[in-house]
């Protein structure tokens, strides 16, 4: 009788283990994404939002970063990974996939989008449940947000206006990107961020238009000579991306795992991700610099030339979404209002 309640008693033992594995088990996520693991996109932005999820779970939750496309693929792929819930939780950028997010693009437009990060993640948050929500059939974003904004890389090429782009192969990530080089004269040639430096050294492409910050990751000093942005910081466009959760598992989690997703991905947090991105931006134009490369920050004049040359690149953005029965003229309209109406804020704080 000892013997058979001892039995018993270990059965029962390793039924409640197994249970509370299946349980813990429940709330443990991949997130996989597209650069490196030492990137500041995953030191300093994926790991802290990761931490603060999993402390407000109360230690129920666990995300497991997966780099570098460690759990296969392509990064085109990262999106349909989520979506046919091969993983979790990816980050990506829209633009891998060519006009699946039409209404989010509004936000990397040239002259819609200017030099200011914070305000455009606040106004990307704000528009997101009347304007943008419709981009995500599949997956439920955790929070969207965009870079620093496209500078322009090059090879061995100086540019101050327009028309020095004119003939040059430009890598860029997004269709409203290959817009921006079409309009200035200039050959797009898409390409996920991790093969440029390949194309740069064998010439594939004469350059990029893409943010400082990439610049130490892909040691792109060493492939460019050249570093341009506008006066006051401006930019020629910019890329959006996100961290979104396939849509099945979204569902299924309860309320409080939910919240802990939620409360680590407001309005504070997409703020905070816009300064981090516009600080390692910083960072990534010194390790150009301090290479012997050459920053070249265009006169108020030359960076006006290029926003009359970029003008056409949001009339053929509207003429395309209006295609689709999206109201582009107004969606422009309310990304500019409220990108002005975040920065006005943040300047008076």
């Amino acid at each position: 009788m000892k013997l058979k309640l001892a039995k018993t008693a270990v059965a029962v033992l390793a039924l409640s283990v197994a249970a509370g594995g299946a349980w813990a088990q429940d709330y443990t996520f991949k997130l996989h994404h597209f650069l490196g693991a030492k990137a500041p996109a995953q030191t300093e932005m994926l790991e802290p939002w990761a931490k603060a999820v999993e402390e407000n779970s109360g230690g129920k939750v666990k995300i497991e970063i997966y780099p570098s496309m460690t759990l296969g693929g392509r990064p085109p792929e990262l999106i349909n990974q989520a979506r046919d819930g091969v993983v979790d939780l990816i980050w990506t950028v829209n633009g891998y996939t060519p006009g699946l997010f039409p209404r989010t693009e509004v936000m990397e437009l040239p002259n819609v989008f200017t030099n200011d990060p914070v305000a455009t993640n606040l106004a990307m948050y704000d528009m997101y449940d009347e304007y943008l929500k419709d981009d995500y059939a599949g997956v439920e974003p955790m929070f969207l947000h965009v870079h620093a904004g496209q500078a322009i890389h090059t090879v061995d090429k100086e540019i101050r206006k327009p028309e020095d782009l004119a003939g040059l192969k430009m890598r860029i990530p997004t269709r409203t990107g290959a817009w921006v080089i079409e309009a200035l004269g200039a050959s797009p040639v898409s390409m996920p961020v991790p093969d440029l430096p390949q194309a740069l050294s064998k010439k594939v492409v004469d350059g990029a238009f893409i943010p400082w910050e990439i610049i130490p990751a892909l040691k792109l000093q060493d492939q460019t000579q050249y570093q341009i942005e506008g006066a006051d910081k401006t930019r020629f466009g910019t890329t959006t991306f996100q961290v979104s959760m396939n849509k099945g598992r979204w569902d299924g989690l309860p309320e409080d795992i939910q919240k802990a997703f939620r409360d680590a991905s407001g309005r504070d947090w997409v703020a905070q991700v816009g300064k981090i991105w516009r600080d390692i931006d910083e960072r990534g134009i010194k390790v150009a610099t301090d290479a012997g490369n050459t920053h070249v920050t265009l006169t108020e004049e030359e960076t006006a030339a290029f926003e009359t040359a970029l003008e056409p690149v949001v009339d053929r953005w509207i003429e395309d979404v209006s295609s689709k029965g999206i109201d582009g003229t107004a969606m422009v309209a309310k990304a500019r209002e409220l990108i002005k109406a975040n920065a006005d804020a943040s300047m008076s704080n």
